[in-house]
């Protein structure tokens, strides 16, 4: 049988209006969807949705929050496609069992991008691949106060503003040679004994009481900043603003570092920014970073607070461009398109050349360091990088050989014959290792970048080391002037930093740029900013005293993310201004 439509029937004479209708209505649809991608990816949200594209896990919640970036909310976990270092986070506590996650590689790089070799770093563990505490404790025993430190004298003016003031109070000699003046590329550093002993006013971090604010801008991104200005002494000051990011709005936290993620039920911490006496800190512009950095690459190198450095800058850059990870497990390395440039991170536990086969009287598989050479994995790589970041210090707290001059000369949890005499202990072996590592990069011959060393960054274990109960619990805004407690262990280090600094520079003979961003004596006060017992997400995890009066396992090395790490980018974005813009000021 044959099914046909009657002649002159409504549905033969409406059909093909049907058809027309339907292909309107596509097309209108289509041009919703292009429109509507369009300003998802073109407006303020963009660049998270750009970054939930790029690969953050479709489970995990994205916060489009306002200036503050500072709402309280329930944090969740590191979306399991972000690249992490291959196994450092295992060895940073032998306690600590942090996410290691892995993102795709993007290889698909395009004409204008620069090719960055590979760099053959080593099991971030050593040979045997054992897990080791890298924390310093904090009581270790320091050398003698005999020690040479080369010194400028200040006079720093008291602050009558209501803020947590800083003091400097290194009281060693003084009586090395200083740098040759006038050289352009040279920024030497020193270590200012204090002879005043007044204390300014400040607000009691035990008080109480609401930080004062209303006397300080709360957006530093003024016209004030001189090209001159000592951006290091100064005080804290509460900013209303709080952090550009949250957990939730950067992917690349490490777990150990998501504070607010692990359940840290206070967040004052996060809101202090530090006000320099003379000028003003602009707040870190990513923008204007990128714009600096336009073709460049900046190289964070160094042990695992270069990886937490290096993390806070790509949350804050990630709030204005999602990067491209093109790294590998050999380096971590982020693209940013818009101005074609990278954030790179290598690995190096002491910066200097490190063996483990048996050497003498020392047998396989013990750290070796050849503290007159430089990380070998590192020299042919340096020159592509145009501003580099070091970061070392607290790994001379582990096991390891000294050999200087083809000979043993000291070790560190190691030095078998007790009737053998230890000509270098850790502190002095640290002191080599920064001159050798900054006079490689002071006479490459290829090397014309910035060179910033960023000192010793503090520990905050009161009660003993990071192995003995020492603990930061319960610290929730940083210390008043008169609270800070010496820590001699911290100044030994950053005296001898200092003295490698200051020798290096003198032996500068190429383009190069040397910076000392002298961060220690302004962290000092910020007992506030680490993770403390939250660690981990772990909604069981020990965070009060146990019966017998011990604290729990705590992280009081590294900090918080967002927190007062924040600001030792600010300080690098301010030095690269001052170098790529020379007297102008940073618009706001």
């Amino acid at each position: 049988m044959t099914w046909a439509t009657p002649k002159g029937s409504v549905w033969m004479n409406q059909y093909p209006k049907t058809v027309s209708w339907i292909g309107v209505s596509v097309a209108g649809l289509a041009m919703f969807l292009l429109f509507a991608s369009w300003v998802l990816v073109s407006f303020p949200i963009g660049s998270t949705v750009s970054g939930y594209f790029y690969g953050v896990d479709s489970l995990q919640k994205l916060e489009f929050s306002g200036t503050s970036g500072n709402q309280s909310m329930v944090d969740s976990p590191i979306p399991n496609n972000v690249v992490m270092s291959d196994k450092e986070e295992a060895s940073e506590s032998s306690s600590e069992v942090p996410t290691s996650l892995n993102s795709p590689v993007d290889g698909s790089e395009g004409k204008d991008v620069k090719d960055l070799p590979d760099v053959p770093v080593v099991d971030e563990n050593g040979a045997s691949g054992k897990p080791v505490d890298p924390q310093v404790p904090s009581g270790s025993s320091s050398p003698s106060a005999d020690e040479n430190v080369e010194t400028t004298h200040q006079t720093l003016s008291n602050d009558t503003n209501s803020h947590v003031s800083l003091s400097t109070t290194h009281n060693e000699d003084e009586d090395v040679a200083k740098p040759a003046l006038g050289s352009s590329n040279v920024t030497a550093i020193s270590v200012v004994p204090e002879t005043n002993d007044s204390t300014p006013s400040s607000t009691d971090s035990k008080s109480g009481s609401n930080p004062a604010s209303s006397d300080l801008p709360n957006d530093a991104s003024s016209d004030s900043v001189d090209t001159g200005c000592d951006l290091y002494h100064g005080s804290w000051f509460y900013d209303p603003l709080g952090p550009q990011y949250t957990n939730n709005t950067c992917p690349v936290i490490t777990q150990m570092q998501n504070c607010q993620g692990n359940g840290r039920p206070d967040k004052e911490y996060e809101n202090w920014r530090w006000k320099p006496l003379q000028c003003d800190l602009p707040r870190f512009d990513a923008r204007k970073f990128l714009e600096l950095m336009r073709g460049k690459t900046i190289a964070f190198i160094g042990d695992s607070v270069a990886r937490n450095h290096m993390e806070a800058m790509l949350c804050v850059l990630w709030q204005v461009e999602a990067p491209r990870n093109r790294g590998n497990k050999k380096m971590q390395r982020y693209y940013f398109k818009s101005t074609n440039t990278f954030v790179v991170r290598i690995w190096s536990s002491w910066l200097v050349k490190q063996t483990f086969e048996a050497f003498d009287y020392a047998p396989e598989g013990v750290a070796k360091l050849h503290l007159d050479a430089p990380d070998d994995r590192l020299m042919d790589v340096i020159p592509q990088f145009d501003v580099i970041v070091f970061s070392s210090g607290h790994w001379f707290a582990k096991q390891s050989v000294y050999i200087l001059n083809n000979e043993i000369v000291g070790g560190q949890l190691w030095w078998p014959d007790k009737s053998k005499h230890m000509k270098i202990n850790n502190i002095e072996a640290f002191g080599i290792s920064v001159e050798t590592i900054l006079t490689a990069l002071a006479t490459h011959p290829n090397y014309t970048g910035i060179a910033i060393i960023r000192s010793f960054s503090p520990d905050h274990y009161e009660g003993g080391a990071w192995n003995t109960g020492g603990s930061c619990t319960g610290k929730v805004r940083p210390l008043a002037a008169d609270e800070r407690v010496e820590n001699g262990f911290t100044n030994i280090m950053h005296q001898k930093q200092v003295m490698g600094f200051n020798r290096a520079i003198k032996k500068l003979t190429n383009k190069s740029k040397m910076k000392m961003m002298d961060i220690t004596e302004a962290f000092e006060y910020r007992h506030d900013g680490h993770p403390g017992p939250y660690r981990s997400p772990d909604p069981n995890k020990q965070t009060k005293r146990g019966p017998d009066g011990r604290p729990p396992p705590q992280d009081c090395l590294h900090w918080c993310m967002p927190g007062p790490v924040d600001t030792w980018n600010e300080f690098v974005l301010e030095i690269i201004r001052r170098e790529y813009e020379g007297t102008k000021n940073l618009s706001s």
